[in-house]
């Protein structure tokens, strides 16, 4: 599927949520929060929403409460290159506070998520007002763009058997929130997240599956020598 879409959850609804419970906006004085709480849309996406689009105005941020999502660059229609999993608790599209307009990356729920749409001015003048919770913002941007170009620098460098070790070290880290993550993703996911393609791929998990590596038990896939994929991760 491909859309674009978002049911807003009204205060009348049984799952509206009053407060963000999350540290970082547990940092506001009672003025910095009604602002963030006058300018925020409460919206639940459903698995295969887009919540971000690329090329498209960006006019909010979102904080995601709950639910999982894949973000990812779209390429030329046909292949994609995945970023990342959006966790509960992460914000998606910090870059239209400090510079864009538009998003530069598209993601798309996993799972249905429950998410603020918080209007970038308003996280804008919290950041200008509050020292603490701007340096939390920040840090985070910071983070992402650091996990950013470490994706590039493997993509560049690497051969694909070291892309879809790296891959599958990096999925397999979200098991402590997600323990069915394998399962929400497809090999042309897992390809995308190597930048490789579905074919490829597939021959890969079996080559690694025959070398004691993993094991597949349909779409889930269990790691059950991490110091080989290590190795070959380092190897490249």
């Amino acid at each position: 599927m491909n859309r674009y879409d978002m049911k807003t959850i009204l205060e009348t609804d049984s799952d509206f949520i009053w407060d963000i419970k999350a540290p970082c906006f547990q940092m506001l004085i009672p003025e910095e929060t009604e602002l963030v709480r006058a300018s925020k849309t409460q919206v639940l996406f459903r698995k295969d929403d887009h919540l971000t689009k690329q090329g498209a105005f960006a006019s909010y941020v979102l904080f995601v409460l709950d639910g999982f999502a894949r973000q990812y660059l779209e390429g030329d229609g046909i292949k994609n290159y995945n970023l990342r999993i959006i966790k509960p608790g992460e914000f998606v599209g910090l870059s239209a506070v400090f510079s864009e307009n538009t998003f530069n990356y598209s993601s798309v729920a996993l799972t249905d998520c429950h998410v603020f749409l918080i209007e970038k001015e308003a996280i804008a003048k919290v950041i200008k007002q509050n020292g603490l919770f701007g340096f939390n913002i920040i840090k985070r941007y910071c983070e992402q763009n650091t996990n950013l170009l470490n994706t590039v620098r493997n993509l560049m460098y690497k051969q694909m058997n070291g892309r879809m070790a790296d891959a599958l070290l990096y999925i397999d880290s979200l098991k402590n929130v997600k323990t069915d993550i394998f399962q929400l993703l497809s090999r042309k996911d897992l390809a995308d997240f190597a930048g490789i393609s579905t074919e490829s791929t597939v021959k890969l998990l079996k080559i690694f599956e025959k070398d004691g590596l993993i094991e597949l038990h349909e779409k889930d896939i269990k790691i059950v020598n991490q110091t080989g994929l290590l190795d070959i991760s380092r190897r490249g």
